[in-house]
């Protein structure tokens, strides 16, 4: 698949100087995800974007030779661009025009697997184009042809506002069924008193890689934006034989576009439900504290802030560990591509737990293996020694309040 030539438009303003190279950075990463080449950067300093064209007359122009110059097949605003905006800078370019918003949008579109998450992307890209159909004309010759233009939100676009807003319609229906469901898989965890945690971080800490070391879970790890997009939960036990589910979650972003939060709120929900969060972070990043700072505000708008959380600080094999300064507490600083990095992540959570935890001693007869199998499973069993003097087992461990090892020790004291 050939790439497209790209121009990258960017306004750094009195209100995101403190970020703006970041987030070009970030543009021009989103950019090689959706297999876009970046020809040319255009920044721009404003004290605020022009009303009518983002960058002005002149800039405008400006573009529009560089454009030509460098046989550019796109432009690329890092601004949410007004249906008027996209209008005018794509009349003067006459070149196809999308924002950082529709490039999002692309890639969601390219990673979506679940039925769920297709949908959502659909949902995010209609509500977004229905009131900018005005001025589409020209880039719809080019639908399914390139970013900006893929997944399923691109048919009769430019000639049927009413057919969106029923499709609009019945994409909520869907969704609603789906969420149904999957509360009802949610409840059975629950049920089930399964201990439940949650993967986070910003997009490409390497949230996948961690899930696939623990779980040996075949999920799509890769170097880029946004790899996982539907939440992915599998099973893990841990060497004590404590049996724990791990989900994955779509990864978070600076400036996550609003129509993602809503289209993807789900998504994140699951983690609400979670006993425990693994924050991932890329401690190799130059803008790591940045990035935290993004997850941690996500966190509060999504009330996750009061789960109790473990910091992985990955790719340690990027950094000198030695001069590492985390910033989060509590944290493990690991590699996940290396075989001790899954030692010293499984040796760091099980800490954590024990701190989450409460304590419990429960002594069993020796005919009680079933009820020795299930606390191996649903706790932590720290020792088990056997008592040949009196036939029994003495177990320690930790585990969750209402679960079976605690209200058998509560029985056992009554």
């Amino acid at each position: 698949m050939s790439q497209e030539r790209v121009i990258l438009v960017g306004v750094e303003t009195e209100k995101n100087y403190l970020h703006f190279d970041s987030s070009m950075k970030e543009l021009k990463s989103l950019t090689k995800t959706a297999n876009g080449e970046v020809v040319f950067s255009l920044v721009q300093k404003r004290q605020q974007v022009d009303r009518q064209t983002v960058i002005g007359k002149g800039k405008v122009a400006e573009l529009q030779q560089l454009a030509e110059a460098h046989e550019a097949d796109l432009v690329i605003f890092n601004h949410e661009l007004t249906p008027r905006q996209s209008q005018l800078i794509g009349d003067a370019l006459e070149v196809p025009v999308i924002d950082r918003v529709q490039l999002i949008l692309d890639i969601f579109a390219m990673r979506a697997r679940s039925k769920e998450g297709k949908l959502q992307v659909e949902l995010a890209q209609l509500d977004y184009l229905l009131p900018r159909l005005i001025g589409q004309g020209k880039n719809m010759s080019r639908l399914g042809g390139g970013i900006g233009t893929r997944g399923p939100g691109e048919t009769k676009l430019e000639t049927d506002r009413r057919h969106i807003r029923n499709r609009i319609t019945i994409i909520k229906r869907e969704l609603k069924e789906v969420a149904a469901h999957r509360d009802r898989t949610r409840q059975k965890r629950k049920d089930s008193q399964v201990f439940q945690m949650g993967l986070i971080g910003y997009t490409n800490a390497g949230k996948s890689t961690i899930l696939n070391i623990l779980t040996s879970a075949d999920t799509y790890e890769q170097d880029q934006l946004f790899a996982t997009l539907d939440p992915l939960t599998k099973r893990w036990r841990m060497p004590e034989g404590f049996e724990v589910t791990i989900t994955d979650t779509v990864g978070f972003i600076q400036e996550l576009p609003t129509q993602l939060i809503d289209a993807f709120h789900s998504t994140l929900e699951e983690s609400q439900n979670m006993d425990f969060l693994l924050h991932v972070v890329d401690a190799s990043s130059e803008e790591r504290v940045q990035q935290e700072e993004t997850v941690l505000k996500l966190m509060e708008e999504l009330s996750l802030t009061q789960l109790p959380m473990l910091t992985v600080y990955n790719k340690a094999d990027r950094i000198d560990a030695d001069q590492f300064v985390p910033t989060l507490f509590p944290n493990v600083l690991i590699s996940a591509k290396s075989t001790k990095g899954k030692e010293r992540l499984t040796q760091a959570i099980k800490m954590e737990l024990m701190q989450i935890m409460q304590p419990y001693h429960l002594v069993l007869q020796a005919d009680e293996g079933n009820a020795l199998n299930r606390l191996k499973r649903e706790s932590l069993v720290l020792s088990n020694a056997f008592d040949e003097a009196t036939q029994t087992y003495h177990i320690k461990g930790f585990a969750l309040e209402d679960t079976y090892p605690l209200r058998r020790m509560a029985q056992e004291q009554e």
